[in-house]
């Protein structure tokens, strides 16, 4: 810390922390839908990454038409892109169910290497699509740009974008899960399939919506992710061992956990980066993952069920 001022410090800080709030944002959004698929379903879907590049590569095709045919829509297309990348993605992660995961139910290990083929076929179909190359679309104006509160700090209003969209996000969820008949399904579906088919609930559409619900909400983080990073076919995979460690260290189950995780996860590796490189970072990162889950291996929040 030598050479630093305390009011350097200061600065440091906070403009990290937003840095870290950035990433919090976009991990938060894969994290939720992956707590839906694997907390509420107990999928493991490793082509979840791929699901968050199919919003990605959605906004920058939205990007690549509105450049080439309207050009006065540059500062609309935005918004329309993310609900485009949630309905694309929401609808891929449809048929993937139908095609393939609704045959895997109650064998995780299968899932994993069933969607691990997946992610891998969806890379190929994006290097032959989009190219090898990474690509980022042209943002609208209203999203470049930095608030600058102090002489010393800059909040970048991308950030400030995507932190309000990951709060809109969050709550709709909570209120689909936790104040909707939908979400009841989903629950009783969870906790006692059997049970749920006798009283007349459609378990099987269930499945289907709840996946497609998830594959939804890593799409709409693509669309996020093309405000802060580049976008190449192998992208998702890079995120996908954060988004399964923010899922289980908050606890599978546990919306309230996933965010805590998220926040937790990025303000460490943000403000570590800093200080250290990238890579120690991550190190200490996941030492203390590891060390809080050998002494509370449910995460930081278990949701308490009926024995």
């Amino acid at each position: 810390m030598d050479g630093y001022s305390f009011a350097d410090l200061q600065a440091i800080l906070i403009m990290q922390g937003f840095a870290g709030i950035s990433l919090f944002s976009v991990l938060l959004l894969m994290a939720l839908g992956l707590a839906i698929i694997f907390g509420q379903m107990g999928v493991i879907n490793m082509a979840h990454g791929e699901f968050m590049a199919v919003g990605a590569y959605t906004t920058y095709f939205f990007s690549s038409l509105t450049q080439n045919y309207l050009p006065g829509f540059l500062d609309y297309y935005f918004v329309f892109s993310i609900i485009a990348a949630f309905f694309i993605a929401g609808a891929i992660g449809y048929l993937l169910e139908f095609a393939l995961i609704r045959h895997l139910y109650k064998r995780p290990l299968d899932t994993l290497l069933a969607t691990w083929g997946v992610s891998l076929i969806m890379q190929q179909l994006f290097r032959t699509i989009f190219g090898a190359r990474e690509v980022s679309p042209a943002l609208p104006d209203w999203l470049l740009g930095s608030y600058e509160p102090t002489e010393m700090i800059d909040i970048p209003l991308n950030g400030l974008f995507v932190l309000g969209l990951t709060v809109l996000v969050t709550g709709g969820v909570f209120y689909l899960m936790f104040r909707s008949r939908w979400g009841l399904r989903v629950r009783a579906t969870t906790q006692n399939r059997v049970m749920s088919g006798a009283v007349g609930i459609n378990t099987k559409k269930v499945d289907r919506l709840t996946f497609a619900l998830g594959c939804g909400i890593a799409g709409v983080a693509g669309a996020a992710f093309t405000t802060i990073a580049s976008t190449g076919p192998t992208t998702g995979s890079l995120y996908i061992v954060d988004t399964f460690m923010v899922v289980v260290f908050g606890g599978a189950a546990s919306l309230f956990g996933t965010i805590a995780s998220a926040f937790s996860i990025a303000q460490a590796q943000s403000i570590m980066e800093f200080f250290l490189s990238g890579s120690m970072a991550k190190v200490f990162t996941l030492l203390t993952i590891v060390v809080i889950l050998m002494l509370r291996p449910e995460g930081l929040f278990s949701t308490k069920v009926r024995k």
